[in-house]
């Protein structure tokens, strides 16, 4: 039996029926009023007589759903022990039903505000923050006034080569491989979700994403940290040490509190994160580790609350106690330092880079040193900075050379 049910989101109807024992829904732009249930309600009667009687077409109700094809060529198998006859359907009346019970779901915009309102609890304020960019920024400029089951495998890939040409950006600057994969990857979970609600094949399936370039790290050496720390500003000299000792996210750094500081076992506990957006739960829960402090980081530490212990919370602050600016750290102490000793050019994160390479060389425990950076197993360290710990070491295949030497070529010359 089938039956006339409401669509919690948006409030309209929609036809809840079974052909052929396949259960279908189909939706409509109609309110939940008595008057259209009992419109809708007269519907569904005739098509029940016609599939009963095994002469439904699927197609003729309902023209623009994606359920057509599936029953193409297919009529509905009649009822055991009825045999269909002009008795039994109003032939009299051709089964064309009203233009609103075409298939209907929420345009882009209004299915997009009900995704993101859902995932307001789950997600962390950044990931809603940065969402809604690509949202307000790309997505919804194209697709806000289209019916969600309306967006084709064709608008995708037409929208994805607009915004990856050059100029295709907001401010018309060319966006990178990654920030395009990021924004089809939002609409690829929006169609996802819709597709997943309202019945219709996911446009986004098969829609790859784009190559990107891999970033090659760039970590300082140790003589080059030593010549850092020797030079940059007396009053950042323990903000790099911990830096560059401890692996630390540049927000990790920078959200740092004196609470989560322990002395006594010579800890970091890595609880929270800052940024512009302000004080916020770590990147994941892998994130959340206790960082052990080595004696420079101890001694640095210890300088640093005797300069801001009593000032702030944050471990490293400004003159009004307020967490510093890492673009303002990184465009007035970080680069100009470089700059003056005659270091290459690098990125600020090339600090937490540094501490792996220089923790492997110093021949660590790779799990060890994965709990350190907050990484939940040890892939990501060997597939980042293994290649840098042969020159660090000299394990660079010379071992083995030698052995070869000695058995094959009658010794080492």
């Amino acid at each position: 039996m089938g039956k006339i049910r409401s669509r919690e989101e948006t409030g309209c109807l929609f036809f809840d029926f079974r052909v052929n024992g396949a259960r279908c829904r189909e939706q409509t732009t109609l309110k939940d009023t008595k008057a259209n249930r009992r419109k809708m309600e007269k519907v569904l009667e005739r098509i029940e007589r016609e599939i009963v009687a095994g002469t439904f077409d699927y197609g003729t109700f309902f023209p623009g759903s994606g359920r057509a094809s599936q029953f193409e060529s297919r009529p509905s198998t009649p009822s055991v022990g009825v045999t269909p006859s002009v008795g039994s359907v109003d032939m009299a009346a051709a089964p064309v039903p009203p233009a609103v019970i075409e298939r209907a779901t929420p345009t882009f915009s209004e299915f997009t505000e009900v995704w993101l309102t859902e995932n307001d609890a789950v997600w962390r304020r950044n990931t809603m923050i940065s969402t809604k960019v690509h949202v307000n920024g790309y997505l919804l400029p194209r697709f806000a006034d289209k019916q969600i089951h309306q967006i084709l495998k064709a608008d995708c890939l037409a929208f994805r080569a607009d915004i990856a040409k050059t100029g295709g950006s907001m401010k018309k600057r060319t966006l990178s491989a990654k920030t395009v994969n990021e924004i089809m990857q939002i609409l690829g979970a929006i169609l996802a979700e819709g597709a997943d609600r309202y019945e219709f094949p996911n446009p986004m399936q098969n829609v790859k994403r784009l190559k990107t370039q891999k970033v090659h790290i760039d970590p300082l050496s140790f003589d080059e940290v030593e010549k850092f720390i020797a030079n940059v500003r007396p009053d950042y000299k323990p903000y790099f040490t911990v830096r560059f000792f401890t692996g630390l996210r540049t927000g990790e750094v920078h959200g740092l509190q004196w609470r989560y500081i322990d002395f006594e076992r010579r800890e970091i506990l890595v609880r929270e994160t800052y940024s512009h957006l302000g004080r916020e739960y770590t990147k994941n829960d892998g994130s959340q580790r206790e960082v052990r402090m080595s004696e420079p980081v101890y001694q640095a530490l210890k300088a640093q609350y005797e300069a801001s212990g009593t000032l702030s919370e944050y471990v490293f602050c400004t003159s009004v106690g307020t967490p510093i600016d890492p673009l303002n750290v990184n465009k007035r102490v970080w680069k100009p330092t470089l700059k003056l000793l005659g270091m290459k050019d690098r990125r600020f994160y090339q600090t937490r880079h540094t501490a792996a390479t220089l923790w492997l060389a110093s021949g660590e425990a790779p799990e060890w040193i994965a709990r350190q950076m907050g990484h939940t197993s040890t892939e990501m360290l060997f597939k980042v900075y293994s290649r840098y710990v042969p020159n660090l070491t000299r394990q660079d295949g010379s071992a083995f050379e030698r052995l070869l030497l000695q058995r094959m070529g009658g010794g080492v010359e």
